[in-house]
């Protein structure tokens, strides 16, 4: 008599932690643009970097973990200014001008544009990631040509920047440059990227309006606590027990919960261009992460 092999059971939090990733951040371009009344772009992000790397950090302390070294303490600050003060206080500086699903949507390219980066370090992308970089610009430029982003040229400039600087920085973070294992080595990335946010915001002048519209603290409050404590938690997570293909599918669903946010609660205005610019896109999407199943 023979017994069968039960199949592993998967991790218990897999599907709390997918759902953390794709509501959270695929609400958080909403809660940006809703903590701008009060939060300007740079001071919004550096503040709330700094107030989540602060308590992450001394939370792991606390756990007994180990600092970073100097090396990957200088890791954290190329990657963090890539990321989160480029990427993010760029991010926040679009919304200014333009709808928070429309934002989430040009921000769906960053899988394409890690695989283009890719090429400088001899990763040579399947055909399958070929044929998604070339659907996916092909969405953006379909994208652009929309009123939305047409009428704000600041504003696409600064989307098509973060777009560029976040997937350097990933790239650089997995390849050249990584931070330390774990928490911490994002708790080091959000203090570097936080601390460059607040020197930029105090360059560009930036004034905190005091006290804060009661909306725009509790966006700001939403993005601390959900958007960066609880979601990366939940990508870290996901990371350890999940293979990077499912971990890094909230780059498909954000863009859809951000746009579904934006019109319903928001009342943003989507062209009907600009819906088949962004399906257009998330096409170009799901076939980079075909090949990367595939592989």
């Amino acid at each position: 008599m023979t017994t069968a092999t039960l199949a592993p059971t998967p991790p218990r939090f897999i599907v709390p932690a997918l759902l953390a990733c794709y509501i959270v951040w695929g609400s958080t371009y909403l809660a940006i643009r809703y903590a701008l009344v009060s939060f300007p772009p740079f001071f919004q992000m550096g503040t709330r970097f700094l107030t989540a790397g602060v308590f992450l950090m001394g939370f792991m302390v606390l756990r007994g973990e180990k600092l970073p070294s100097v090396s990957q303490w200088r890791n954290a600050f190329v990657i963090g200014s890539l990321m989160l003060a480029g990427g993010m206080g760029l991010t926040a500086t679009a919304s200014q001008t333009i709808g928070s699903g429309l934002i989430a949507t040009f921000i769906a390219v960053v899988p394409m544009l890690v695989s283009a980066w890719g090429l400088l370090w001899g990763k040579r992308p399947a055909r399958l990631e070929w044929a998604g970089m070339v659907v996916g610009m092909v969405g953006v430029v379909l994208l652009v040509q929309g009123r939305s982003f047409s009428a704000s040229t600041v504003g696409l400039m600064a989307i098509g920047g973060a777009t560029l600087m976040w997937s350097l920085g990933s790239v650089l973070q997995t390849t050249r440059l990584p931070l330390a294992p774990g928490p911490v080595g994002f708790a080091s990335e959000m203090l570097c990227g936080g601390a460059v946010l607040m020197v930029i915001a105090m360059v560009l002048g930036e004034q905190f309006s005091w006290p804060p519209q009661p909306l725009a603290a509790a966006a700001w409050l939403y993005l601390v606590v959900f958007g960066s404590l609880v979601a990366f938690s939940a990508y870290l997570y996901l990371l350890a027990h999940a293979s990077p293909a499912l971990a890094t599918s909230y780059a498909f669903v954000n863009p859809v919960i951000a746009l579904f946010l934006g019109v319903v609660l928001a009342a943003e205005i989507v062209s009907f261009s600009e819906w088949i610019a962004s399906g257009v896109i998330l096409a170009g999407v799901v076939l980079i992460f075909a090949a990367k199943l595939r592989a």
